[in-house]
């Protein structure tokens, strides 16, 4: 029984309703044509109905294969169910700022309304804010509210897709029920904080593009979109292609449409089943959801028999020019001695090709366009070269294979791909994907450009990335200093920062060179509200502070994980006589100076103890619990002298180049960064013997970092990734 339509008054559309369906992907047909204050209605294929607006949000809830999204358990789904009861009261013009201050203090220590993820409440209460409008839209600036403002920013920088469509489509200036025919600025952009989306490394932002949200694809149609993500299968995937990626994923979403995963699978050389398999779990990461994957290597036949026509037609033909110098005749515009050799040598020569014969290894197969063009690129490019190495899928079937200029344009329209999306560097290329397509004799796919995304100290070319692996230079594709969705998210990064960040781009066809603290500061602001709290002393020169009047027997406390975030749980804290600090405190402090012990409280520093260097040594004080945290200066973090504390390996990592672009021609090995990574030792609290391995933590005064080795026994440490929080990145020299 498959849901058919979905009825519904114009005046007041159900929010809710229709984006928790978005969301469940769910697509009913849409009418809007019931008389005023009539129930909205959900008709089946079987000819039933149900009424109502929340009772229609249950049923998606209860159907939907989303994890939780209408609770865990009994008790959760009644906690949804209450929720629900009470989100009528943003509809109502004087409750509204009411039912704001109450939601508001409902989630200071929660990231969902209800458990630990999106739920059908979350979307009932984000409908009665955004179907506020501008009311909503002036308070979310105000800062009035502001654990309600971080909620509803997280749920639209996770969501904005649907979401935005919905609003757009359904929510006026002044709010629901006045729908407008134009977008608004509000309804624009798809987060909290969306710039210009030519945002560049500077925030004095000159001219762009626009938000997604305001971008449409040329002669597109609601239900005709198909679209293609086609990695080659030569490296993993990195943040570059995540654009390209995600930009895909939204326009198929946008306009109901498909997105294939195809991998361009045309040069042996480069390509193995490891990078296939990598891609696809970095597409997975991404949350692409794509219908199916395809490889260009399934129209291998197809492609050499397209080869074969277009040389008996004399529209390609057979050349055994050298390389170097074919390169250079078609930069100067200048014939190849073979261009009109006739259809019977240029056929004889493809045989040899196809045998992989010593002669056919000398032959290219070349498309006969126009050696004139000042588009260099439709100056006779190659379609077809001998290469005797074996296919990682199909072995050694083939002794040719196409180029990806010529197999493109082919399988594009063969898959019935309707816009194919790609960087604008490419530019000078697009005439030629025409030109191909033309003489082929097959449906032309529409070409839509965005800007590449290029990010500054960072080189993107998976030949030279692969260098760095081939040399040692980095530990392998996953490695925290490359550039790679699996480097990155190793080092600390959350997806959903790297959606935001790419959403702010936009689908500008302007060139990007971006700062990686703009990344990192959307990071920061995930994981800062839910990340635990733990502490860690450097063990290098770490300094006993001795507290005379401290606890002859050690005693614990529990203390939560995170003040302000309840679900992060409980850790249990040591109180002892003789505590650890770091060097680096332990020598800013002067004798009968008060500090701050975290967690603990005042104490006075009677004595410091010093070697004949001047290195200090020791500490002595006393407890001063009564005194106040206002009056410090240090706030020391500290760790008891217990043998539980765990040993702990914190690494740091810096850029691989030395310069933030490199100009043309220049050869990045001259500009390699001889330091990019940094281990420091030390000792942290007891808790983090039960960290997970990719789980992310704050060490109280020295920064965030992510689980890479959890603790595994004694002898061996845990290991921390440090992870940038956006301010400017120190050097590690």
């Amino acid at each position: 029984m498959d849901i058919k339509t979905l009825s519904f008054a114009a005046s007041t559309p159900p929010l809710a309703l229709i984006a928790a369906a978005k969301l469940a992907g769910i697509s009913p047909s849409i009418n809007s044509s019931l008389p005023p204050d009539s129930a909205p209605t959900l008709h089946f294929s079987n000819g039933s109905k149900l009424r109502g607006a929340f009772v229609l949000l249950r049923y998606i809830g209860r159907t939907s294969t989303l994890p939780n999204f209408y609770g865990q358990n009994a008790f959760e789904t009644s906690q949804i169910d209450e929720l629900l009861e009470y989100a009528p009261v943003l509809s109502s013009g004087p409750a509204f700022e009411n039912g704001c201050k109450y939601i508001d203090e409902y989630l200071e220590k929660r990231t969902f309304l209800v458990g630990y993820s999106l739920s059908i409440a979350d979307i009932a209460i984000w409908a009665g804010l955004a179907g506020a409008g501008k009311r909503w839209e002036s308070l979310r600036k105000s800062k009035k509210y502001q654990n309600l403002a971080r909620w509803y920013n997280s749920i639209v920088t996770e969501h904005g897709t649907s979401l935005n469509e919905v609003t757009t489509t359904y929510v006026g200036k002044k709010g629901l029920g006045e729908p407008s025919a134009t977008k608004t600025k509000d309804q624009a952009v798809i987060t909290d904080k969306v710039r210009n989306v030519n945002g560049d490394a500077s925030d004095n932002i000159k001219g762009g593009g626009k938000p997604l949200a305001e971008i449409d694809l040329p002669d597109a149609e609601v239900g005709k979109v198909r679209l293609r993500f086609a990695p080659e299968p030569s490296g993993y995937l990195h943040i570059g292609h995540s654009k390209a990626a995600l930009l895909n994923k939204y326009f198929a979403e946008r306009y109901q449409g498909q997105v294939i995963i195809r991998f361009d699978d045309t040069n042996p050389a480069k390509e193995s089943n490891e990078f296939v398999d990598n891609l696809v779990k970095d597409i997975d990461t991404l949350g692409i959801k794509y219908e199916t994957i395809t490889y260009t290597s399934d129209y291998f036949p197809e492609l050499m028999e397209l080869a074969e026509k277009l040389i008996s037609q004399g529209k390609a033909y057979v050349d055994d020019t050298p390389r170097e110098q074919m390169q250079k005749e078609r930069m100067d515009g200048i014939e190849s001695k073979c261009r009109n050799h006739s259809v019977e040598e240029n056929l004889k020569l493809w045989k040899e090709m196809i045998a992989g014969s010593e002669r056919g290894l000398q032959c290219c197969v070349r498309g006969k366009l126009d050696m004139q063009d000042p588009n260099k690129s439709l100056r006779d490019p190659v379609y077809y070269r001998c290469n005797p190495m074996p296919h990682h899928r199909i072995g050694s079937k083939y002794k040719v294979y196409p180029t990806y200029d010529f197999a493109c344009p082919f399988v594009d329209s063969k898959e019935g791909i309707t816009h194919a999306l790609r960087s604008s560097e490419y530019h000078d290329r697009n005439a030629q994907y025409y030109r191909i397509q033309e003489d082929m004799g097959v449906k032309k796919v529409l070409i839509y450009e965005f800007s590449r995304l290029n990010m500054v100290y960072t080189l993107l070319s998976k030949r030279k990335l692969l260098w760095f692996v081939q040399n040692g230079r980095v530990d392998s594709w996953d490695d925290p200093r490359f550039p790679t969705v699996q480097g990155i998210v190793r080092r600390g990064l959350k997806i959903e920062a790297l959606i935001q960040f790419i959403v702010e781009q936009g689908a500008s066809k302007n060139l990007n060179l971006m700062e990686w603290d703009k990344l990192w500061t959307i990071n920061k602001k995930i994981i800062d509200p839910v990340c635990p709290r733990h502490t860690a002393v450097i063990a290098d020169r770490r300094v006993l502070l001795t507290l005379t009047d401290g606890p002859e027997e050690s005693f614990v406390r529990i203390i939560p994980r995170h003040k302000k975030y309840e679900a992060a749980g409980s850790k249990a804290t040591t109180y002892t006589k003789r505590i650890w600090l770091d060097y680096a405190d332990a020598e800013s402090i002067s004798a009968g100076e008060e500090v701050t012990l975290m967690d603990w409280g005042n104490a006075i520093v009677k004595e410091v103890e010093k070697d004949q260097d001047g290195n200090v040594t020791g500490l002595s004080g006393v407890l001063h619990l009564e005194g106040s945290v206002k009056t410090t200066k240090l706030k020391l973090t500290w760790l008891p002298e217990l043998d539980e504390l765990v040993s702990l390996t914190l690494m740091e990592f810096d850029y691989l180049i030395t310069k933030k672009k490199l100009e043309e021609g220049e050869d990045f090995v001259d500009v390699l960064n001889p330091c990019t990574k940094k281990e420091t030792l030390a000792y942290g609290d007891a808790n983090m013997r039960n960290l997970q391995r990719g789980e992310v933590l704050q060490l109280e005064r020295k920064g965030y970092f992510r689980c890479d080795v959890p603790f595994i026994r004694p002898s061996k440490p845990i290991v921390l990734f440090a992870i940038p929080d956006g301010r400017q990145q120190a050097s590690l020299k």
